[in-house]
């Protein structure tokens, strides 16, 4: 009797079967992500340390500048009455205390223009972006006017009125400030603030005799500040009509605020930018006078912002996000080859090629910190690309597959770097890209056995 022999071959080993492979495959990348993290968080600390030197360079440069001014300030006096009963007597005793109170007008017309040049500060590796600003104003206030409060004119203390101007950069003024105040100089000192929640600072003219100035309607003003800065100019618009021009040498302002510049009159380009605002007091929600208090009207300020759009660490953070994809791509692509070819590959070689990867983030912030990022990020990804192209020739006997892997890194890390550069098109091409490495990782896969 014949013994039939049975044809069906023994069943691979699960240790030994594609499935387990991709096990273990996936659980490495999950593995790398731990160093990953921890380059993040070298990104993050440099970072951070990059903001410390910048604050420390604006700090003794002049930090940013915030103008709010000039105001009129006028005092009044109030009568206080208190009744109290005298216990004796029984009598009704009626006391008056006068009060000193303050009324605030703005100008109806203030005129300003600001010419900024701008320069960038290093130490070390960080640099920041500061600049000297001349700002001139001019103007002209009408007669204040009390009756809306019903103020008689006989405890209007004419002849004790001010100028004020709050900032926040008294120490950056660069030379003495003085008005012209209808024909007539005053001289700015710096007050000192009582009041702990008031951030600004503030300077100050000696008594003006409003009887003596305030000879006609209009009573023109006009003085020139000159500020060391950093980070950003604002101003509020408190004039019935604020109009601000300023021209810089900085080619990528950022206007900030409520109000933004006219398109028709506003340029850009390399060589800097010039601008022009006109606010009227309808396009905001305050008065032309306050009464006993003036108020913090910050929330209603516009200005320039003059910053470094998008600075190296902001770049290495965008591309070590996409570490993972890298990573996980890499070691899909060496899968297949393993699976197509027969060619085994041990875990510790996909350990190698993974940390190969994570090293070329370490790489890219300490070039880019010594050069531009787009230099630091072509170096960077040479070296790693020519460092697994040549392991892998070891790996796979050959050089048909390195060169694939040499070519197909070559394509990824070039396609993050588009990703990087782009902001408004960025998800569109990143989707268009990840779908179109699907598309080719189906293809490639399709006639694999994934039973072994």
């Amino acid at each position: 009797m014949e013994t039939t022999e049975n044809q069906n071959p023994a069943p691979t080993p699960f240790f030994q079967s594609n499935t387990a492979k991709m096990i273990m495959v996936g659980i490495l990348t999950l593995v790398l992500l731990i160093p990953l993290e921890f380059v993040k968080s070298l990104i993050t600390e440099r970072s951070f340390r990059q903001e410390e030197v910048i604050t420390e360079i604006n700090d003794k440069w002049g930090e940013s500048v915030y103008f709010y001014g000039p105001i009129l300030k006028v005092p009044y006096t109030t009568f206080d009455e208190t009744l109290s009963i005298n216990q004796k007597t029984n009598e009704t005793l009626k006391q008056r205390k006068a009060i000193t109170r303050y009324a605030y007008f703005f100008p109806e017309d203030l005129r300003a223009k600001s010419n900024v040049a701008t320069k960038v500060l290093n130490r070390n590796n960080y640099e920041s972006v500061v600049y000297s600003s001349k700002m001139n104003f001019g103007g002209y206030y009408i007669q204040p006017d009390f009756s809306s409060k019903n103020i008689p004119a006989e405890v209007i203390q004419w002849n004790k009125a001010t100028i004020l101007i709050k900032t926040t950069n008294l120490k950056s003024i660069k030379d003495e400030v003085k008005i012209n105040f209808g024909g007539t100089k005053f001289t700015f000192e710096p007050v000192y603030s009582t009041n702990l929640n008031d951030t600004t600072q503030a300077l100050e003219t000696g008594f003006i005799d409003l009887k003596s100035i305030l000879k006609t309607a209009k009573t023109n003003f006009g003085f020139d500040i000159t500020y060391n800065g950093s980070k950003q100019i604002k101003m509020v618009p408190i004039g019935k009509t604020t109009q601000l021009s300023m021209q810089s040498n900085w080619g990528s302002p950022s206007f900030t605020g409520n109000f933004l510049p006219d398109d028709k009159t506003k340029t850009i380009d390399a060589s800097g930018f010039s601008a022009s605002w006109k606010i009227l007091h309808i396009n905001r929600a305050f008065s032309q006078q306050f009464f006993e208090n003036l108020p913090d009207l910050g929330t209603y300020a516009f200005g320039v912002d003059f910053v470094i759009p998008v600075n190296q660490y902001q770049q290495n953070e965008r591309a070590a996000k996409y570490g993972f994809l890298v990573i996980g791509l890499t070691f899909l692509i060496f899968f297949l080859i393993q699976s197509i070819s027969k060619i085994k590959i041990h875990i510790f070689q996909y350990s190698m090629i993974g940390l190969a990867l994570i090293l070329f983030y370490t790489l890219l912030i300490s070039i880019t910190e010594h050069s531009s990022f787009t230099k630091a990020y072509l170096i960077a990804a040479a070296a790693v690309i020519t460092l697994i192209a040549l392991y892998s020739i070891s790996i796979l006997k050959g050089s048909k597959f390195p060169l694939f892997i040499g070519a197909s890194l070559t394509g990824l890390y070039s396609f993050i770097y588009v990703i990087i550069q782009l902001e408004n098109y960025a998800l569109l091409v990143g989707s268009i890209g990840l779908f179109s490495i699907l598309a080719a990782i189906m293809y490639f896969s399709r006639k694999i056995d994934w039973n072994k």
